[in-house]
């Protein structure tokens, strides 16, 4: 969703420059003098007929001769600027360099880009943040550091073979312990076709870089393995011929010691695949894992824990296009999130019919014929249809007393209320327990189920007291050491500010909210408690960059507010750019209920916060991993993304340059040129086939989640 149009292919042009609203215009009769003049003057030449002569000054020769010497250098004058902004022009098309950004004085990092020729095990692998050029450093600390190069390797074949990633806990005697037993899921219908595996390597690139931000083992992931292409798409189709059921897509492709995963591997003839049906026929093989039946309500004491379900819903819209990149990313999702995990997620498209013309709800065939013209076969079957018409009947106006439409577009566009189809969604599907809104340019290399799960008990861990202010903190481990000690020290920033930290729901002025649920009030207060309120309860919200106070900021939506009252300060807010999160029923009820009932409106990345916030949820910013192509240093990164001197600086305004050179933000320009590396592709003339064939091969990166991919290509 642009703001600024910061847009990751336009880096080399600068940022641009937020478009000012003009001043209105005189309408109607106009108390300007301007046309008064002009009929004074034409009334005075219908007066004196001498008015419509050229009348010539008599001027003398010197006076001519300094009018002619003026114009010339006026000439002149204009004819040099014009020519300097010619050849300004021309130079910077030339690859003249524009003004760099402070941070991309910082040297670049390449062990993104080692392959797996490079392959090392987890505890001989040294970060390239960690490797010491000893030529130019001559600081004597420098020589306690590790200093381990990539291995020589002259085979063409990785060190190491790929494994089996498996990282559900099914089969475990602590999991059956609790929990009722797992039923295989199928592909097809007479239960033959297994779900296929994805292939890990048990090792990381020797020197690849590691994360800025976030961190694997806090979260729970698995930290000592990559992931390369053939053993991520290959069983999905990528490295098959289509005569096979597969796409063919892995022909020009370096390929050194891919064919081992079909040892064990069966290719699966994808041509007839209809996900909507294997999804259906996993949950009924699985729904008493879900559902409390009588006997287990009597017998509370030896009843089996139940598992939360949830719909992971797809943001789509008609006319997208779907490349055979898109294919593998949704068939590893459906496949790893819901069949493979017992039914436990369900992939949905949430499909936005742009055309208010189309008939979608008075036609079953109008509707059917929409979802074909604008999904792959394989998914015709997982498709719901909305409509902005359709929200306008929903959530009807008027949204009063809006503060400020930076937008300048309607209420009910998707650019401003993309949380009514979720919130819809939310009341049509209520058998869910949470929802997850994902963007079609959002992409994984790792293992769907892992992440999302793991995400999920980490969130469940937190404690409330400090939340909504660790939240607001990237979390930076070779700054902060442990997710502990990064916790003690928001409390410390919090104690020494100016400010109360969040405890429950806040108290601010208003004329008209919801009562938030009873079970959020605080059982203690802020200084009783111990870090134990909250632990063990599910979060509300979890998002994947900061939940900050965009009132500190110059972020451009932050006034975007509607169905206060005017009269009183604007109500506290919280936002997270991108709009991809977890949401809960319970939050998505809220949301639901202060829209019709109270007519209380924000834009898109602001609105679940803020209700969550107000409303005392649990809402959690998950540190995930975000590397960085410039190597900053670490007070400078903390200090530009954590403690801006003022609020032009902040990263989530006008310091939004600053998130250019990263894996994961709105407008991310390294997010998708890596991607595509890991796919193959040659990106600003490095990288691709030959380079893989004649280096360490192709690349292996560990679980990490990119935005934006705008689009993919592969080995050419």
């Amino acid at each position: 969703m642009p703001r600024f149009h910061l847009s990751p292919l336009n880096i080399g042009e600068g940022p641009r420059r937020f478009l000012y609203d003009k001043l209105p215009s005189h309408s109607g009769e106009s108390q300007s003098p301007l046309p008064q003049t002009t009929q004074f003057f034409k009334s005075w030449k219908q007066r004196n007929p001498w008015s419509n002569r050229i009348q010539r000054p008599r001027m003398s020769f010197a006076r001519v001769v300094t009018l002619v010497i003026a114009a010339f250098l006026l000439f002149a004058m204009l004819g040099t600027g014009i020519y300097k902004r010619h050849i300004r022009l021309s130079h910077r098309g030339k690859g003249e360099e524009r003004k760099l950004y402070h941070w991309e004085h910082y040297d670049k990092l390449h062990g993104f880009f080692n392959g797996i020729r490079d392959l090392v095990a987890y505890r001989d692998w040294v970060p390239e943040q960690n490797v010491i050029d000893m030529s130019s450093s001559p600081n004597p600390e420098d020589n306690i550091k590790p200093k381990k190069p990539a291995p020589l390797n002259d085979k063409k074949e990785p060190p190491m073979d790929p494994i089996v990633f498996n990282p559900y806990p099914y089969a475990s005697e602590e999991y059956l312990k609790h929990h009722d037993k797992v039923e295989t899921c199928y592909l097809d219908e007479d239960n033959k076709i297994e779900t296929p595996d994805i292939y890990a390597y048990p090792g990381i690139p020797q020197n690849m870089t590691a994360p800025f931000f976030g961190s694997y083992e806090e979260l729970g992931l698995r930290e000592d393995v990559c992931f390369e292409r053939f053993g991520r798409f290959g069983p999905y189709g990528y490295s098959y011929s289509r005569e096979e059921g597969g796409l063919g897509m892995s022909a020009k492709s370096e390929a050194a010691g891919s064919e081992k995963i079909w040892s064990t591997e069966k290719k699966v003839d994808w041509r007839h695949m209809d996900w909507g049906k294997a999804q259906k026929r996993c949950y009924e093989k699985n729904k008493v894992r879900f559902h409390k039946n009588e006997t287990e309500t009597k017998d509370s004491e030896n009843a089996k824990k139940k598992v939360p379900r949830h719909a992971y819903i797809l943001r789509t819209w008609t006319g997208y296009k779907y490349s055979d990149y898109q294919l593998l990313t949704i068939r590893a999702m459906i496949n790893e999130l819901s069949l493979k995990s017992g039914g436990e997620y369900d992939v949905h498209f949430l499909l936005h019919v742009k055309d208010d013309s189309i008939p979608i709800w008075s036609s079953e065939e109008i509707y059917q014929k929409t979802i074909r013209d604008n999904l792959p076969e394989e998914f015709w079957g997982m498709a719901t249809l909305w409509s902005e018409q359709q929200m306008k009947m929903y959530y009807p106006e008027p949204f009063p007393n809006n503060v400020y439409n930076h937008a300048k577009a309607p209420v009910h566009s998707v650019y401003r209320s993309a949380h009514f189809a979720m919130q819809w969604f939310a009341q049509v599907h209520n058998e869910y327990d949470f929802y997850w809104n994902w963007e079609m340019d959002l992409r994984f290399s790792g293992h769907y189920y892992e992440f999302h799960n793991s995400i999920g008990e980490w969130a469940k861990k937190q404690p409330r007291k400090g939340m909504w202010e660790r939240a607001t903190r990237y979390y930076i481990p070779s700054l902060h050491g442990s997710w502990h000690n990064f916790t003690e020290m928001i409390e410390e920033e919090t104690f020494n500010s100016d400010e109360k930290p969040v405890w429950g729901p806040p108290k601010f002025e208003h004329s008209g909210m919801l009562d938030p649920p009873k079970e959020v009030e605080p059982p203690q207060s802020y200084l009783q408690d111990n870090y134990d309120w909250g632990v063990g309860e599910e979060a509300d919200l979890i998002t994947f960059n900061p939940i900050f106070d965009p009132a500190k900021t110059n972020w451009v939506f932050r006034d975007d507010v509607s169905g206060y009252d005017l009269d009183l300060p604007e109500p506290p807010r919280r936002c997270a750019i991108i709009t991809v999160s977890r949401l809960s029923r319970r939050l998505l009820d809220i949301m639901h209920r202060e829209t019709y009932i109270m007519k209380h409106h924000m834009f898109p990345e602001m609105w679940p916060p803020t209700v969550a916030f107000h409303h005392g949820l649990k809402a959690v910013y998950a540190p995930h991993p975000v590397y960085f192509q410039n190597n900053w240093p670490l007070e400078a990164i903390d200090g530009t993304f954590n403690h801006p001197h003022k609020p032009t600086d902040s990263v989530f305004g006008w310091g939004e340059h600053n998130q250019l050179g990263n894996s994961f933000y709105y407008n991310a320009a390294f997010s998708a040129q890596w991607w595509r590396r890991w796919l193959g592709s040659r990106e600003n003339d490095e990288g691709g086939t030959e380079h893989e064939l004649n280096g360490s091969g192709r690349l292996c990166i560990r679980p990490t989640l990119f935005h934006p991919v705008k689009y993919e290509k592969g080995a050419e």
